[in-house]
C-alpha cells in the first residue's frame, strides 16, 4: 500500500515538471495580479455614489461564485455484492445522466446562478406595503432608495472596474426586480407582432420579445398595476411582411406602425394620459428609427431600445432611449455556442477586421490598412484562401484587438462577437450612443477611435501599454456574463441589462417630472 502511494505521489511530481514549462506562467501571474489590484479598487469605484439628475451612474458586476460540484455517495457503492449490479447501476446512471443533460442549455450548465433577489430576505408586511403602492408612488420610492443607496464593497455578483458607481447600480436593480411592472398589449397580428425572430444579426429585438412575454415576475395583466407598457413587434417581420424589395420606400412601414398606436390610443386610456412616455419598443433592425417618423409622440415621446443608436440623426435620444446590444445568434437552439477565446500568449494578431465594404468607414479602414501590414489583419469578406487556414472566429480568438467599424449604421454585432471571443473591442463609429453607456464605463474594456484617427489606428494600439491592455482583456472576461442570452433568463443577464435600462429611463422621467413641479 505504501509502495502504491510513493508510485502515485512521484508520478503526480513527474507529469508537473512536464506541463509546467508549456503554461504562460508570466502572462497568468500578470493577469492575476491586475484582477486582484481592480477587485481590491470595488471599495474606491463604490464610494462614487452620486447620482446625475438625468442618470444613474453604472454599477460594478463581478464573477459568479465557482460553482458547486457534486460527490457520488461511496456507501452505495460498497454496499454492491457482484460486477452485475455494479454494471447496471453505472448503465443506468450513465442514461439518466444523458437524458438530464439533453435537456440542459450549453453553457448554462457551467454558469453558477447568481444570488437571489435582494426581497427573498424581506418580510412579508414589508414586501405587502410595498406592493401596495401605485404605480406612480413605486416610482417615487424607487428613485429615494436608489438615491440613498448603500455603499455596495466586493459583491459576488458585480465587478466594480466595469461601471461608473456600483451601489446605485445595484440598488437600482434590486427596486426592478421588487416593484417594476409590465403590461404587454394583446393586439396584432403574426408575423409583426408576438412572433420573435431569433436568429441572425437583428435577433436582439425578438430575444427580448420572447423572454418578455414568457417572463412572469414582471408581467401584470392589469395596466393599471404597469409602469410600463410594451409594443411587442419586430421590424424584422415587419420589413418582410410590408417592405417591397428594392422600392427604397418604407413609409408604409411607419404608416402601419402609425396606424396602430392610434388603434390602441382609441381603445385604452394608457396611451393618451402620458402620450406615450411610459411605453416602450425594441428594435434591431437598421431601420428601427425610421419606422418612427409617421407619428410625433411615438417617435418623440416612447422609450426606444435601438440598436441603431445614431445620435446624429436626432431620433435616438440619449439619456432618454436604450442602446441595444446587437448580437449574432446563428443557433436559436444553442445561443452560447462557441465562446471563449486564447489566453494572451496565444493571440499574436494585433488587430482583426474581415466584412464587407459598405458605409463611410470600412472602405477608409481597408485603404489604410489592407494587406499592408503584418500586424493589422483587415480584409473585406475573409478570403478563401485565409478562411482556409483559419475561420473568422479563430481570427477573433487569436487577435488582441478586434476592429468593429460602424457599416451602413453605427451599430455592429462584431462589438458583442468580441466580447464573446474575449477580443478588446476598437469602436469607429462617431455618434454611437454604446449599450448600457447611462451604466457600463466602456473605457474599462474598450478602445473608442475617432473616424478620422483611422491613419493613426496602429500607433494608437502600440501606445497601449501591455499592463493596460491586460486589464481591458480581463475586464472583457467579467463583462460576458452581461451579454449572455439564457432561455431561462438569470440575474445580471443580456435581458435583465436591457430591461433595467429601460426600467431606469422610467425612473428618470419621475425625477425629471418632480423637479419641475
Amino acid at each position: 500500500m505504501y509502495v502504491v502511494t510513493l508510485v502515485g505521489y512521484l508520478l503526480i511530481q513527474f507529469g508537473s515538471l512536464l506541463i509546467y514549462p508549456f503554461c504562460d506562467c508570466e502572462v497568468e501571474s500578470a493577469i492575476y495580479n491586475n484582477t486582484s489590484r481592480a477587485t481590491s479598487r470595488n471599495s474606491h469605484f463604490a464610494s462614487h455614489n452620486q447620482l446625475a439628475v438625468a442618470q444613474i451612474v453604472p454599477v460594478n458586476l463581478s464573477a459568479s461564485a465557482k460553482q458547486n460540484q457534486s460527490v457520488p455517495e461511496v456507501g452505495e457503492i460498497k454496499q454492491l455484492s457482484s460486477r452485475s449490479r455494479k454494471k447496471n447501476r453505472t448503465t443506468t446512471h450513465r442514461r439518466r445522466g444523458r437524458r438530464h443533460r439533453k435537456n440542459v442549455e450549453p453553457f448554462d450548465e457551467i454558469t453558477t446562478p447568481p444570488s437571489p433577489p435582494s426581497y427573498a430576505n424581506m418580510s412579508k408586511e414589508v414586501l405587502r406595503q410595498i406592493w401596495s403602492l401605485t404605480p406612480h408612488e413605486g416610482l417615487v420610492h424607487a428613485r429615494k432608495e436608489i438615491e440613498n443607496a448603500p455603499l455596495v464593497q466586493d459583491d459576488p455578483d458585480l465587478y466594480a472596474p466595469l461601471f461608473h458607481n456600483v451601489s446605485s447600480f445595484k440598488r437600482s436593480y434590486e427596486m426592478m426586480e421588487l416593484i417594476l411592472k409590465v403590461y404587454i398589449y394583446k393586439e396584432g397580428k403574426r408575423p409583426i407582432f408576438h412572433q420573435p425572430h431569433l436568429q441572425g444579426i437583428y435577433s436582439s429585438e425578438g430575444w427580448f420579445m420572447k423572454l418578455m412575454e414568457e417572463n412572469r415576475e414582471f408581467v401584470t395583466m392589469d395596466p393599471e398595476k404597469a409602469h410600463l407598457f410594451y409594443l411587442p413587434y419586430s421590424v424584422r417581420q415587419l420589413q418582410w411582411a410590408l417592405y417591397v424589395p428594392n422600392s427604397h420606400n418604407i413609409r408604409p412601414l411607419s404608416i402601419f406602425l402609425r396606424n396602430h398606436v392610434n388603434m390602441l390610443a382609441a381603445k385604452y386610456p394608457f396611451w393618451n394620459r402620458s402620450h406615450g412616455s411610459d411605453h416602450f419598443l425594441v428594435a434591431c433592425h437598421d431601420w428601427g428609427p425610421y419606422t418612427l417618423n409617421a407619428h410625433k409622440e411615438l417617435r418623440r415621446n416612447t422609450i426606444k431600445a435601438l440598436c441603431n443608436a445614431d445620435v446624429s440623426e436626432k431620433i435616438f435620444i440619449e439619456g432618454k432611449d436604450v442602446s441595444l446590444p446587437e448580437t449574432t445568434i446563428k443557433n436559436p437552439t444553442r445561443p452560447l455556442r462557441n465562446l471563449g477565446g486564447k489566453r494572451v500568449s496565444q493571440r499574436p494578431i494585433l488587430a482583426f477586421f474581415a466584412g464587407n465594404m459598405h458605409g463611410r468607414v470600412r472602405p477608409k479602414l481597408l485603404k489604410y490598412w489592407g494587406d499592408k501590414d503584418g500586424d493589422l489583419r483587415i480584409y473585406g469578406p475573409l478570403p478563401k484562401r485565409v478562411s482556409q487556414k483559419m475561420s473568422y472566429p479563430d481570427h477573433m480568438k487569436s487577435s488582441k484587438y478586434c476592429i468593429c467599424p460602424m457599416g451602413y449604421e453605427v451599430n455592429s454585432p462584431r462589438i458583442v462577437e468580441a466580447i464573446y471571443y474575449e477580443c478588446v473591442p476598437v469602436i469607429i463609429a462617431d455618434n454611437f450612443a454604446l449599450p448600457f453607456s447611462e451604466v457600463l464605463n466602456w473605457s474599462a474594456f474598450s478602445v473608442i477611435v475617432a473616424e478620422k484617427d483611422i491613419p493613426r489606428l496602429k500607433k494608437i494600439l502600440l501606445e497601449i501599454p501591455l499592463k493596460r491592455y491586460l486589464v481591458m482583456q480581463t475586464n472583457v472576461k467579467m463583462l460576458q456574463k452581461h451579454f449572455h442570452w439564457h432561455s431561462r433568463p438569470i440575474r445580471y443577464d443580456l435581458f435583465h441589462m436591457i430591461l433595467h435600462s429601460i426600467w431606469l429611463s422610467r425612473l428618470n422621467q419621475v425625477q425629471v417630472h418632480e423637479s419641475a413641479q
